[in-house]
């Protein structure tokens, strides 16, 4: 596969595109860069967990979501494409209550309409918490 990433959007532009939304909002911070992958951290705090305590299944997903769309911004001509989820999945296989969580979005399949990432979610100690697949479609901007 070709190298997706790094075509002109730095992680401190990523940070600043997301003020005043959700991911601000929830915390999200994207943190590395790299040939096929995007990494963030999200906070396990009041924003993100469910009334039980535990990180809520859709912070989950929220994370991984804005994962896999910024890196799909990030190897895209935003000029001229615009990019949309259309499907995501979670299993969510350990608990966490607290401290800082990481997704690495990962480039599986690319053409010119389609992007698939997975994307893994883990715990301070490395621990898998959660894995996603997200599917953004490349929609050419009406002139």
């Amino acid at each position: 596969m070709e190298s997706a990433l790094l075509t002109g959007i730095t992680l401190e532009q990523m940070n600043e595109l997301s003020k005043g939304t959700m991911v601000e909002h929830l915390g999200i911070v994207y943190t590395e860069i790299g040939p096929d992958y995007l990494t963030g951290t999200m906070p396990v705090d009041n924003r993100t967990i469910q009334p039980a305590g535990l990180l809520h299944g859709g912070a989950s997903a929220a994370l991984a979501e804005t994962l896999g769309s910024m890196a799909s911004m990030s190897i895209v001509n935003n000029d001229t494409h615009h990019i949309v989820g259309i499907e995501i999945n979670a299993t969510h296989v350990r608990k966490a209550t607290s401290g800082i969580v990481t997704g690495k979005a990962t480039l599986i399949s690319r053409s010119r309409k389609l992007h698939v990432w997975e994307i893994k979610i883990t715990n301070e100690d490395n621990a898998l918490l959660c894995i996603s697949r997200l599917t953004v479609m490349i929609i050419p901007k009406q002139s």
